[in-house]
């Protein structure tokens, strides 16, 4: 027999071995539906890239951040432009966010899904943002706003936010002047104070920290009277199609959850722990801050969640000319039902 014709045999042994092996994995190899379960196992060799640093702190302080039965790289980034970024660059797994980022990465061509989210309980008392206002701008109402210069953010929650209030007061954009300015650090708080705008959405400790220095001036606050208490996690789309990563992170939003109520119920060590050691600011900031944020809400049901989502992207997608989406594409309903037992 010729040795070409000796080979062929043992090559379609080779093949129907490697294909059996194949099947045989099938898990591990085979992409999992959108439809699927979850699966509850973790195999061996799979990590995570987490972008989620206050989860982090919080697992830390829990006592609970070595039980993960995979590893985790955590990676220091948030907000929605970075995660972004990370998941274009195939460098981040799982990132935390709020309600615009999902929105904007599915309109710039990144299909994501949102699989964990929580809210606050009596959120319009306990707001993420209150609108700054400059010294000497007259603002009280949302009326006011007529005619003002406002620091506009696209992309981030606190633009969504200032078209909602816009919306609420029956204003448009052409009522009003919209500075893009970014979001980030003391950037909107020194904006205000040197008047470069009128309004500006401040949150956490610049609320107090902004008029506590500029009060003496004139600076005030103003409630918006809207719900901005949106926190998700979100991943790539494909990401959930790898079984070994779907299971991994079911297992982080089960941590996730009881991470959430860990840090409602020991504020002290939150405080400390978070606030003062990670974060560099005062013990009085902390409670400040713990008091801010409230209670948190961790529903097992999104439909309310979807819908106001909804409202968010029909509101977002009129002003921006982006096309309509349906909310309840962002979403993997598999793990609106993972609690802390996982």
């Amino acid at each position: 027999m010729p040795a070409k014709s000796r080979l062929l045999p043992a090559v379609l042994l080779l093949s129907a071995l490697l294909t059996a092996c194949a099947q045989a994995d099938g898990s591990a190899r085979q992409a999992l539906a959108p439809d699927a379960p979850l699966p509850t196992t973790v195999p061996q060799g799979t990590k995570l890239i987490v972008g989620d640093p206050a989860t982090k702190v919080a697992l830390e302080l829990s006592g609970e951040i070595g039980s993960f039965s995979f590893p985790i790289e955590w990676a220091n980034l948030s907000g929605g432009p970075q995660t972004s970024e990370a998941f274009r660059a195939d460098a981040l797994d799982v990132g935390a966010v709020a309600e615009i980022p999902a929105i904007h990465a599915t309109w710039t061509g990144l299909p994501v899904k949102i699989i964990a989210s929580r809210f606050r309980k009596d959120p319009l008392a306990h707001p993420t943002y209150e609108l700054g206002i400059a010294p000497g701008a007259h603002v009280k109402t949302l009326a006011d706003l007529r005619g003002k210069k406002i620091a506009y953010s696209p992309g981030q929650a606190q633009g969504a936010l200032v078209l909602k209030a816009l919306k609420r007061a029956g204003l448009s954009k052409a009522d009003v002047t919209l500075v893009e300015l970014p979001s980030t650090g003391d950037v909107y708080p020194n904006a205000l104070a040197a008047r470069q705008v009128d309004v500006a959405p401040i949150g956490g400790v610049n609320i107090k920290r902004y008029t506590a220095r500029f009060g003496k001036d004139g600076a005030t606050t103003v409630r918006h009277g809207l719900r901005d208490d949106p926190s998700h996690l979100y991943v790539r789309a494909q990401t959930l199609q790898d079984p070994a990563k779907a299971a991994a992170l079911r297992e982080y939003v089960a941590a996730w959850v009881r991470a959430s109520r860990w840090v409602h119920e020991h504020p002290e060590e939150w405080i400390q722990g978070y606030y003062v050691k990670d974060q560099g600011l005062t013990p009085e900031d902390g409670r400040y801050l713990v008091d801010l944020v409230g209670e948190p809400d961790l529903p097992t049901d999104w439909s309310q969640a979807v819908a106001r989502h909804q409202e968010t992207i029909d509101i977002l997608a009129a002003e921006t000319g982006n096309p309509p989406l349906k909310a309840a594409d962002l979403y993997d309903l598999r793990f609106q039902t993972v609690r802390d037992g996982a």
